[in-house]
């Protein structure tokens, strides 16, 4: 029995060439500019010209370009020795903005045969602007490959055990850290959204929220210990908050030690490695913060690469259908 693992995420650009390229791709996609396709090319490319120097000399940081493809592939090897049982494993990594894409990655599946196909997106929290479109990008070139293998998709996991196991061990590691420095609040930070696509109906900032809840209960945190925020908005769009850089400023200034927990990103890249652990740092001792401490993502944290072993398996079941999906909501 052959298996096919597809692992979703983002993308990032290879090399300072490929920074533009990848904006262009990510802005020309219509769940993230929401505006008449007549348009959206055109003003795709304008924002990705002028964004493309700030983005470069974040990428200049990383060595001239993302982390996240070699990150992502650690995570497939790992994923497909938890599951050697299984038969015939092999996962896929497939990008939305960036190589490898859909167009390259759907041949490389329909060669490889297999019997049964697994769509996993490395995204716990399911958004309109993540999953749903890598999915969508993914049946079109699919489609186009002749990959005709029964699909099973996974479509979230805010609360799975492993993810949310993962994430409190790494936390309770730096916790000591954060609070001999002093009275800490922690920070759970993820990718922002547009108000007005939340407002709209897209699940992500509830299941942020479900993620961030089923950590402090395993944690035995109260409310008043961390805070729910979010990051990375840009443009002059109203987005869902509050803001990751204001929170900490206020407990900045509350004289408060800082524990920033990436709730929502499951590898490190730029949001993770520029935007919190330089960015975020500089604000935070600038406005006097008694400690600043970021707790690393999940990668492949074994508890975290056996509950996605555990979602291809439960997908599996019997009862699992190509136009089904598997969810797992606390």
């Amino acid at each position: 029995m052959r298996t096919a693992i597809v692992l979703f995420n983002l993308g990032g650009p290879d090399g300072p060439d490929s920074v533009e390229p990848f904006l262009r791709n990510l802005f020309s996609d219509p769940a993230i500019l929401r505006v008449p396709g007549l348009f959206r090319g055109l003003l795709a490319r304008l924002i990705a010209r002028r964004r493309a120097p700030v983005a470069k000399a974040v990428y200049d940081k990383l060595g001239g370009g993302s982390p996240l493809l070699p990150n992502t592939q650690a995570q497939a090897r790992a994923l497909e020795t938890e599951l050697e049982d299984l038969g015939e494993v092999r996962c896929f990594v497939t990008m939305r903005y960036w190589k490898p894409f859909a167009d390259e990655t759907a041949p490389e599946v329909k060669r490889f045969a297999p019997d049964r196909i697994i769509l996993l997106p490395l995204y716990p929290q399911f958004s309109t602007t993540t999953t749903e479109s890598a999915f969508a990008d993914w049946n079109r070139a699919a489609t186009l490959a002749g990959v005709t293998a029964r699909t099973f998709t996974i479509r979230d996991y805010p609360a799975e055990e492993g993810f949310v196991a993962a994430v409190s061990r790494l936390t309770a590691e730096m916790l000591p850290q954060a609070r001999a420095a002093g009275p800490t609040k922690i920070l759970f930070s993820a990718h922002g959204l547009p108000k007005k696509i939340v407002q709209a109906g897209d699940p992500y900032a509830d299941q942020v929220g479900s993620s961030v809840r089923a950590v402090a209960a395993r944690l035995g945190l109260t409310p008043e210990d961390y805070e729910i925020c979010f990051q990375s908005r840009v443009g002059p769009l109203e987005w869902i908050g509050p803001y990751t850089d204001e929170e900490i400023v206020r407990a900045a200034q509350a004289g408060q030690s800082i524990l920033l927990v990436p709730i929502a990103f499951v590898s490190e890249h730029s949001e993770t490695l520029v935007e919190l652990d330089i960015e975020y740092r500089h604000l935070a001792e600038r406005e006097g913060a008694v400690g600043y401490f970021r707790v690393p993502t999940v990668g492949t944290a074994p508890e975290f690469i056996a509950g996605l072993g555990g979602l291809v398996r439960q997908a599996l079941q019997p009862g699992g259908s190509s136009t089904s999906s598997s969810r797992m909501r606390s």
